[in-house]
């Protein structure tokens, strides 16, 4: 069976990318700068707006709204990949050698990615919560204001969330967010 993309210019999507195996790449500060590197680098040819984003140890989650004019996701996501692969091997002197063998032994990515064109405004909603408390659900921190590297604390500055959102009680999303 052939997998099929859903292609919409100026389209918003919802993106899971994993490691390799799960490998805990980003627990790392080194490779989360390198990634952040990848992200501005790949923007500035192939612009696109970070709508919300979370970076876990071992995966990403993200929702990007792409140009009007434009549907090219993928070539944007290749590129990231490429450029954070490529450069993975300029890590601290502890963590070089762990980077080679790593190269010369299996990739550092999951081959594919997951996407899903966000629907409509409730959709969008979904995934963006789902993202925000990702860390939370993973057993990471106890609420998502404890989580560095998330598009929340953006979020609450704009007055979207309050800074308390998903601390407590525990967040149910319904089985199809973040896994269509």
């Amino acid at each position: 069976m052939q997998y099929r993309r859903a292609i919409i210019k100026g389209g918003t999507y919802f993106f899971t990318l994993v490691t390799h195996n799960r490998e805990r790449l980003f627990s790392l500060p080194t490779n989360v700068s390198l990634l952040r590197n990848a992200f501005w680098y790949v923007k500035q040819q192939h612009p696109f707006i970070i709508d919300a984003f979370v970076l876990l140890p071992d995966h990403l989650h993200c929702i990007w709204t792409l140009p009007s004019e434009d549907h090219n996701f993928s070539t944007r996501w290749r590129l990231i990949k490429s450029y954070f692969s490529r450069q993975c091997d300029t890590l601290s002197q502890e963590d070089v050698s762990v980077s080679r063998q790593r190269k010369q032994e299996k990739p550092i990515w999951q081959r594919r990615f997951w996407e899903h064109l966000i629907r409509d405004e409730a959709d969008f909603q979904h995934h963006v919560e789902y993202i925000h408390y990702n860390p939370v659900k993973h057993d990471l921190v106890k609420a998502p204001m404890d989580w560095e590297y998330s598009s929340f604390h953006r979020s609450v500055r704009q007055g979207t969330y309050d800074m308390m959102w998903g601390a407590g009680d525990e967040i149910i999303f319904d089985d199809n967010i973040g896994k269509e």
